[in-house]
C-alpha cells in the first residue's frame, strides 16, 4: 500500500518531468543535467501558458458583457485569430505533439469564438451570432475529427504566419483609425504577447516544427505592436469625442 502514493506522486511528476529526467534528478540525483534543465523549464512553461491561457481572454470577454459593446473590436480580427488558433490546435492534435505545447490554443479557441459572437450579438445581430458559432463548430469537426488529411492541414499551417499577421494588423489598423483601442483588455493584449514570446522556447523544446516556431515569433511581433499602441493611446482621447 505504501508504494501507491509514491507512484501516484511519480506520475503527477510525469507531468513536467521526461522518464529520463525524472531518474535523473529523483534517483541519481543529477541536478546539472543541461537538456533536462531545459526540457523540465519548457514543460513548466507549456503548462503555466496552459493555466494562463484558462484566463487570458476573460477580461476582454467581461469588458464586452460589462458594457454590453464591442466597439472597436474588429470582427475580422477575430475571425482571423480564430482560424490561425483552430488551424495550430488541429494540426498540433493529429500530429500527436504533448499536449503542453499547443493546449492553450484549445482554451483560447473557445474563448476568442465566444469575443466573436458576444461582438455580433451586442453588434445587433443575435442570428448571425449563433450561426457564427455553429460554423464554427463545424469547421472545427471537420479540421479534427480525421476529416482533413494532414498534409493539408500541414499546408494550411503554412498560411498560418500571413493569417496571424494579418489579423493583429486589422485590429492595428482599426485602432489606428479610431484613435483608441476601444473595448480591447490591457491584460488580454498582454498576457496574449507574454504567452506567444514563451511559445517560441517551448516550441523549439517540444515539436521542433519549424513552420510552427515561425508562427509563434510572427505572433509575438504583431502582438506587440498591439501592446505598443494600448501604451500610446492609453491617456489619447478617441476621435469621436473629440469630435463632440
Amino acid at each position: 500500500m505504501g508504494s501507491q502514493p509514491l507512484e501516484f506522486i511519480r506520475q503527477v511528476l510525469l507531468l513536467v518531468f521526461t522518464p529520463h529526467c525524472y531518474d535523473n534528478y529523483f534517483i541519481h540525483l543529477n541536478f546539472f543535467d543541461g537538456p533536462c534543465f531545459s526540457s523540465t523549464l519548457s514543460k513548466c512553461l507549456g503548462l503555466g501558458i496552459i493555466m494562463g491561457s484558462l484566463l487570458v481572454k476573460l477580461p476582454q470577454i467581461i469588458k464586452i458583457y460589462k458594457n454590453k459593446s464591442g466597439e472597436g473590436i474588429s470582427l475580422l480580427s477575430v475571425t482571423l485569430d480564430l482560424t490561425a488558433i483552430t488551424i495550430y490546435a488541429s494540426y498540433s492534435f493529429l500530429k500527436q505533439f504533448p499536449f503542453s505545447a499547443w493546449g492553450d490554443a484549445a482554451f483560447l479557441a473557445i474563448q476568442t469564438v465566444l469575443v466573436g459572437v458576444l461582438v455580433l450579438h451586442y453588434g445587433g445581430s443575435s442570428s448571425k451570432a449563433l450561426l457564427y458559432l455553429v460554423a464554427y463548430l463545424l469547421v472545427n469537426f471537420i479540421l479534427m475529427s480525421g476529416l482533413t488529411p494532414i498534409s493539408v492541414l500541414w499546408t494550411l499551417q503554412g498560411f498560418n504566419i500571413f493569417i496571424v499577421v494579418s489579423g493583429k494588423l486589422t485590429q492595428a489598423y482599426s485602432n489606428y483609425k479610431n484613435g483608441t483601442t476601444g473595448q480591447l483588455s490591457a491584460a488580454t493584449l498582454i498576457m496574449l504577447f507574454m504567452g506567444s514570446l514563451a511559445r517560441i522556447f517551448t516550441s523549439i523544446q517540444e515539436t521542433g516544427d519549424k513552420m510552427v516556431i515561425l508562427t509563434y515569433i510572427a505572433s509575438t511581433l504583431a502582438n506587440g505592436v498591439l501592446v505598443a499602441q494600448l501604451l500610446y493611446y492609453w491617456n489619447v482621447t478617441p476621435q469621436k469625442e473629440k469630435a463632440h
